[in-house]
């Protein structure tokens, strides 16, 4: 596979080789971000007060209405 794909980008012109390379780039960068992403919970308890004037299901809801999802 790699002799194939390096094939294919030598046929490219060079400013497209150059946006190969980039993409290559940024795939490498974003797997790295996400081997070593840990998930935030500060958020956590932040419904609380609203747990008395909602169900479960309603505040899901409405979180994701005041979202913008």
């Amino acid at each position: 596979m790699v002799a194939a794909l390096k094939e294919l980008i030598e046929q490219l012109p060079p400013e497209l080789q150059r946006e190969v390379e980039d993409f290559a780039r940024f795939l490498l960068e974003r797997r790295k971000k996400k081997e070593g992403y840990i998930m935030r919970q500060d958020w956590a308890g932040a419904l609380s007060k609203y747990k008395a004037r909602y169900s479960s299901l309603e505040l899901q809801k409405k979180a994701l209405e005041w979202r913008g999802d």
